[in-house]
């Protein structure tokens, strides 16, 4: 083992740890009460998972996309709202790790490891389209400054989030652009708190830009650089769903294990049965194909390789059909009592969902990875 991979496995020892210790003990009431849990921003903050990703310069882990994924399964082995928190603070910190210059990354960087501040993406609106280069949200120069109007959807933490990372079309609406936009900013507004069927402790909310006025010196890169920093930043956060539908999948399965060890049934335990060890055999075996395939394609974007794209989209897509399919049929194990809220099967199943359609949903994906194979 080299001296990464030993730093990888400290990193994932010590979100096992935090996860078994402080999470699990909260998950179901985070999910019931539906509260963000600030409690628990707070503990990842002192394990410094809220700054995985950012160079240690400026107080951060020096973590790469390996450990992202790691530490994001971990925790979403007990809890599907805590790991997006760590995974929705690892996208939002992408956009400014790839192209802010030094004076921003010392400023935002420094601060959300010294002060826990919460990042997050702005990038969906509602459109009949599912396209990056063509927002409506808009940013007009005015002398130094950008005049942002707009509105955004679907916002992991808004109105929560102390630092959100805008994209919007700029230059006669023909190139999209990406900005800071702080969280205090003069017209910046946001929608009502969204009603989930899953990921309960988490806030979605729309974003909704009138005349905010953001400094020039809060673009990110230059003009017109915007639609290359989105991509990117999808491109290297797709693994990360990846790792939080294994996680689920993976604590659903040894849930399930458990259970079946344990309940009895015409004098033995169900896990003799021979239909539910051929379904915990294939849900094994399914979430053991998307791991491999989910680290696989985090190794090949660390390296930054042709791969990238294709087999970062391919994990995504693979492994959050797994999670959804190992939960439902973990829930099937239990049988009623998997259906019912005294049990944390129902909720990884619900929690499941969603990442089948992070970043588009998974049919959308399909037409890329079957793009990208066409044209090769």
């Amino acid at each position: 083992m080299n001296n990464k991979e030993k730093e990888r496995e400290m990193i994932r020892q010590a979100a096992k740890r935090t996860a078994e210790k402080v999470v699990l003990p909260r998950a179901s009431e985070i999910d019931l009460k539906e509260e963000f849990p600030w409690d628990i921003v707070d503990s990842f903050g002192k394990q410094g998972f809220l700054s995985l990703i950012l160079p240690e310069e400026y107080g951060g882990m020096n973590g790469d996309i390996v450990s992202f994924c790691l530490v994001v399964e971990e925790i979403a082995k007990v809890s599907g709202t805590s790991s997006l928190l760590i995974l929705s603070q690892g996208i939002g910190t992408l956009p400014i790790w790839l192209a802010g210059n030094e004076k921003q990354k010392e400023k935002y960087f420094n601060e959300i490891t010294e002060k826990n501040l919460i990042v997050t993406l702005a990038l969906a609106e509602y459109d009949k389209k599912y396209n990056i280069s063509s927002l409506k949200t808009k940013a007009l120069k005015e002398g130094g400054n950008y005049r942002l109007n707009g509105k955004k959807g679907f916002v992991t933490n808004g109105s929560i989030a102390h630092i959100y990372i805008v994209f919007a079309t700029t230059e006669g609406n023909e190139k999209i652009s990406g900005f800071i936009v702080e969280d205090k900013t003069l017209g910046l507004q946001f929608g009502k708190k969204e009603e989930t069927i899953g990921m309960k402790g988490s806030v979605i909310t729309d974003l909704i830009f009138d005349n905010c006025l953001i400094p020039e010196e809060n673009l990110l890169g230059k003009e017109g650089d915007g639609l290359k920093i989105a991509l990117d930043t999808l491109t290297k956060s797709k693994p990360a769903i990846g790792a939080l539908a294994v996680g689920i999948a993976q604590g659903a399965l040894e849930f399930a294990i458990k259970y079946a060890n344990e309940r009895i049934q015409f004098g033995k335990p169900i896990a003799s049965f021979q239909a539910i060890r051929f379904m915990i055999a294939d849900m094994a075996t399914q979430i053991e194909a998307a791991r491999t395939l989910v680290y696989n394609a985090a190794n090949e974007v660390n390296k930054n390789t042709d791969e990238s794209v294709k087999i970062s989209t391919i994990s995504k897509c693979f492994a959050s059909d797994v999670a959804m399919k190992v939960t439902t049929d973990a829930v099937q194990i239990l049988g009623g009592y998997g259906y019912m809220k005294d049990y944390p099967l129902e909720r990884m199943m619900r929690d499941a969902k969603v990442t089948q359609i992070y970043e588009g949903p998974n049919q959308f994906q399909q037409l890329m990875i079957a793009d990208l194979l066409i044209k090769d």
